[in-house]
């Protein structure tokens, strides 16, 4: 590990936090690219900010040859000048197993939003395998842990604020949510791994549960009774209507509620085998996101 450097795109973003901190603790040292710089940055990463004189510092710099990528993976495009200044010779991408759940949504937006995953995998493994730079694609499930996610805290939040959590239907879609760190890891070891080369995977949580269910393991994370309010689709969409008109929850739809009652099960078997990928199990604690 000595001497080694990783850079990473999309440094402030939840992952990427601890992606630093995961990479120091192997003595990586992190090139830590972000739009916007921290108030605080850590210490233990070279910060760089992204502007139009980033390809030149890092050219500047010594090579960058591994990458990991963090950030939306449709701003990928913008940056592959970047990663050939820096002589790149692999990089790790984070999509979303969005790409495969979200393309028959109800919402308009959550469509666009697949559409963007799938288009731009593609336009990455094609200008990859031009360049001759190695790539690793991972979709993570439902990521939640540390209280910084918008899926686990988001229910919390709700939560706490209302008393209560609506349910359409009976809720039984099962999910696997993933841990942030599990995640952080997993690109850390498909970096690592010779067997990830030009591989796409999907990167699921270690155990498979209702909605209902972990719904319920967050109230009972907030040492709360459950108060899972059933309710119509259509009583879901007014409601989603209102809440809407509070910044937190302006992305809420009710394509959210007819997910509820749909499998969303990703194997991650390919992971396992290639790069030893093992996940925890879905637990929240002081540390999870049950902390404000």
């Amino acid at each position: 590990m000595a001497n080694r450097k990783v850079g990473l795109l999309g440094a402030t973003s939840f992952v990427g936090d601890q992606l630093i901190r995961l990479l120091a603790a192997e003595g990586v040292q992190t090139y830590a690219f972000s739009r916007r710089l921290p108030a605080s940055p850590t210490s233990v990463a070279v910060w760089r900010q992204l502007t139009p004189t980033a390809v030149a510092a890092v050219a500047a710099d010594d090579r960058i040859e591994e990458w990991v990528c963090v950030a939306p993976i449709w701003v990928l495009p913008e940056h592959f000048a970047l990663f050939e200044a820096s002589g790149a010779r692999r990089i790790v991408a984070l999509s979303s197993t969005s790409r495969f759940t979200k393309t028959d949504s109800s919402d308009a937006a959550e469509n666009a939003v697949a559409k963007l995953l799938i288009e731009n995998e593609e336009r990455l493994q094609a200008w990859a395998q031009s360049k001759g730079i190695e790539w690793v694609i991972l979709r993570p499930t439902l990521i939640y842990g540390l209280g910084q996610d918008k899926n686990i805290a988001e229910i919390a939040r709700f939560i706490r604020r209302f008393g209560f959590f609506p349910l359409f239907g009976k809720a039984m879609g099962l999910r696997q949510p993933i841990h942030v760190e599990d995640v952080a890891s997993a690109c850390i070891a498909a970096l690592n791994s010779p067997s990830a080369v030009n591989h796409d995977y999907n990167i699921s949580g270690g155990e498979t549960l209702s909605y209902r269910e972990m719904v319920g393991r967050v109230f009972g994370a907030l040492q709360r009774r459950p108060r899972m309010v059933t309710i119509p689709l259509a009583v879901f969409e007014l409601a989603v209507a209102c809440v809407r008109v509070l910044p937190r929850y302006r992305r809420w739809s009710a394509a959210m509620a007819e997910r509820m009652n749909r499998d969303m099960v990703f194997d991650h078997g390919d992971a396992t085998r290639d790069f030893g990928f093992s996940p925890r199990p879905f637990l929240l604690g002081s540390k999870s996101d049950s902390r404000k």
